[in-house]
């Protein structure tokens, strides 16, 4: 499992003083990066393969409220991956300096060639590379299908109807 420290800063704090719901998105993206940067995603990697990854969607689950004044931890687990790499699932959980876990999100996404603008599988030592992030235990290789799996497409509206 791979674990970032944070300190909340005052920035991170919403109306209600607790931890904004933009700081949770923002940490989780810094953990993914921190790890996958270690780990030969490096923005030259990643020109260098003309790839990016794309993110389809976060659900966050909160469970308590967190304050600034204390370091939190936030992991990154891997809960799915496709054979070829393209598709991915991160699980993250958010833990407080007492290790209570106070948040959680499962994320999925897949990698992008930057030229064709068409979703693309990752080079094997790429692959490999992100394979070697703790799995949970839930694990599963994905397919397109999981990608789908809640069923949103969408709803498109006729421009004149937006005042367009």
């Amino acid at each position: 499992m791979y674990t970032k420290e944070f300190e909340i800063r005052w920035s991170d704090i919403d109306a209600n003083r607790h931890l904004a719901n933009t700081a949770y998105v923002n940490f989780m993206s810094h953990t993914r990066m921190a790890f996958l940067m270690e780990n030969g995603f490096g923005q030259k990697d990643l020109a260098k393969n003309n790839i990016g990854p794309v993110v389809f969607y976060e659900h966050i689950y909160y469970f308590k409220e967190v304050f600034a004044g204390k370091p939190i931890k936030v992991t990154l687990q891997l809960k799915g991956l496709a054979e070829d790499g393209m598709y991915f699932e991160f699980l993250h959980n958010f833990y407080d300096e007492k290790g209570r876990n106070f948040a959680s999100c499962e994320m999925m996404g897949a990698w992008i060639d930057l030229k064709e603008r068409k979703l693309t599988k990752l080079p094997k030592a790429l692959r490999d590379n992100l394979d070697s992030l703790g799995h949970t235990d839930d694990f599963k290789i994905l397919t397109k299908e999981d990608t789908r799996r809640f069923g949103k497409r969408p709803q498109h509206l006729e421009p004149e109807k937006l005042g367009f």
